[in-house]
């Protein structure tokens, strides 16, 4: 969400950032200023008629009381018509205003200064490397192929059940993916500070509204129904104007499968306002991820890493301003690379291009780790910085001092990591001739003290 005020102000700033998102989004710009003006000619008339109406309203008794029968009804008939002006200019409120935050809900957030140009992953620039791919003195094989001859893998049985891209892990694979996620929730809580949290996997309109997902991304999520009288109910189609109305609305919205736990950690600031000392606050959690938009038709259709059902440990932090804010990206990226890191896997950090950046972000940090069965690095983490555009939507604030007025916080979200992917990437780094899989010393303690995974 923007202020108003910001893009009648500067206009062309606003149309310039857009279009570095997507070109010719900026022409947007035109359509704001029309409803933005419709909206307010319609306030200033339905105003106007209130007060005529009011004032007007007074005089009638008098006239009444005087016996002035034509008066009497020359000023009741102004207040008819001041009525059907209110009535008239409600209705022209509430369609140019739904026209007004269809635009604004749906729109992305606005790119620093300082992130490249680009549309696509070809215009992303690499910061940094860490570690160096390991020479085999054999064919490597990828994850997919390594898990189902371990017999710990199992897609075919996962598609009976639930059709394609989902995984049935079982055994030490499955022993491996819980040891991932404890072993990541401790470094992130004891060595860098996150509050470990297990927030609920179903959420309203409102929350995803909040972040950023609703309602321009219904397509990529998986709606699980209608809650009314503590029931949940199917619901088949919804438009962008219903999800924004219903946002506003706790009670009877539609609940949400989580595509991140982003979604239920930033919405814990929701409609509050923070007290001075108290940010910023860091919030962790372990969860399953739902997206029915898994990927690119025909590609990344076998294995893990573009699955409908994940599981990911997630952080978000909230800070006060954007210069807090650009320094926690850069502590938040460092923590989920401390994660491959001590998992001593070879890594690099983009900085996304201003298209390639997801909707909600201001900068963002790629971190891709090394597959060598790819030969090349893929996504296991991204950390975003998102400025107050979640706080506008969530009305979440802070008070800078006592007795200050409350401002829009500043959100970060990152992964730290997607744990599916850093299976898939132990797998492929750590496999041996024989497809057996070298367990990272790092988790040994989480394994019973196992060193190897064999069939």
């Amino acid at each position: 969400m923007f202020d108003i005020r910001a893009i009648r102000e500067n206009p062309e700033a606003f149309r310039a950032a857009w279009n570095r998102k997507k070109p010719e989004l900026g022409n947007v710009v035109d359509d704001i200023h029309a409803h933005d003006a419709a909206l307010r000619t319609a306030v200033t008339d339905k105003q106007e008629a209130e007060k005529l109406r009011n004032e007007t309203s007074k005089l009638i008794g008098r006239a009444k009381a005087s016996g002035d029968e034509a008066e009497f009804e020359r000023l009741r008939k102004i207040v008819a018509d001041a009525k059907d002006t209110i009535e008239a200019a409600g209705e022209q409120e509430e369609a140019a205003r739904k026209l007004l935050d269809d635009l604004l809900y749906g729109l992305p957030n606005i790119p620093l200064a300082e992130v490249p140009e680009g549309q696509d992953e070809d215009s992303n620039v690499e910061q940094a490397r860490w570690g160096e791919p390991k020479a085999y003195d054999f064919e490597v094989k990828d994850h997919a192929d390594l898990g189902e001859a371990l017999g710990m893998m199992d897609f075919e049985t996962a598609a009976k059940m639930s059709g394609a891209r989902f995984v049935l892990l079982k055994g030490k694979l499955a022993r491996l993916e819980r040891a991932l996620a404890a072993f990541m929730l401790d470094v992130q809580t004891e060595e860098h500070g996150y509050t470990e949290c297990s927030p609920p996997l179903l959420v309203k309109d409102h929350a995803l509204v909040g972040t950023g997902q609703l309602p321009k991304f219904a397509e990529d999520l998986f709606e699980a129904g209608h809650d009314v009288d503590g029931q949940l109910r199917r619901v088949d189609s919804i438009g962008s104007a219903e999800i924004i109305i219903a946002a506003r609305q706790e009670g009877g919205s539609r609940k949400w499968l989580i595509p991140t736990a982003e979604v239920p950690l930033t919405n814990i600031v929701r409609e509050t306002i923070i007290e001075p000392g108290e940010l910023p606050k860091r919030f962790t959690a372990h969860t399953p991820c739902f997206r029915s938009e898994a990927g690119s038709a025909g590609r990344d259709t076998k294995g893990m890493i573009r699955l409908h059902q994940f599981n990911k440990v997630e952080m978000v932090s909230v800070v006060a301003n954007e210069e807090e804010g650009l320094a926690e990206l850069e502590r938040m990226t460092e923590c989920a690379e401390a994660i491959l890191k001590k998992l001593d896997l070879p890594f690099r950090r983009m900085l996304l291009c201003a298209g390639d950046m997801g909707a909600g972000a201001r900068k963002t940090y790629d971190l891709e780790v090394w597959l060598p069965s790819q030969d090349t690095y893929r996504e296991i983490s991204s950390c975003s910085y998102c400025g107050d555009y979640q706080a506008r939507r969530m009305s979440a604030r802070y008070r800078p001092e006592t007795g200050a007025k409350p401002e829009f916080v500043y959100t970060l979200n990152g992964s730290g990591l997607a744990v599916g992917r850093t299976l898939v990437a132990i797998l492929e780094n750590y496999q041996n001739e024989d497809g057996s899989i070298t367990v990272p010393e790092a988790l040994r303690g989480y394994m019973g003290g196992l060193k190897v995974i064999s069939a």
